[in-house]
């Protein structure tokens, strides 16, 4: 994700894969380790659900179809109702 959405999801507690040690994590992997320690992963991935099985999890899992800043900033409100209607274990897709 771009970093300057840290910014705009400030209500939030953020920490992203390199912060916690993750940087060279596959996604696979990377999504285990949340899972328990995070309520909610975020990513631009489209390929997640396909390379996963997600069923049975507790982890959120927000899809947003794009990391590019401009039509992430410009989606940032949706992006935090998006979060905020997350449930546990719910997978969704955010197009940008």
């Amino acid at each position: 994700m771009p970093l300057p959405l840290r910014r705009r999801l400030a209500e939030f507690e953020i920490s992203t894969a390199q912060e916690m040690g993750w940087g060279r994590t596959k996604n696979g992997d990377l999504r285990k380790l949340a899972e328990g320690v995070f309520d909610v992963f975020l990513t631009a991935d489209q390929q997640l659900k396909y390379q996963q099985n997600l069923t049975g999890r507790r982890l959120a899992i927000l899809v947003l179809s794009t990391n590019r800043w401009p039509k992430v900033k410009a989606k940032t409100p949706e992006i935090i109702t998006a979060i905020q209607s997350l449930q546990p274990g719910v997978y969704m897709e955010l197009a940008l």
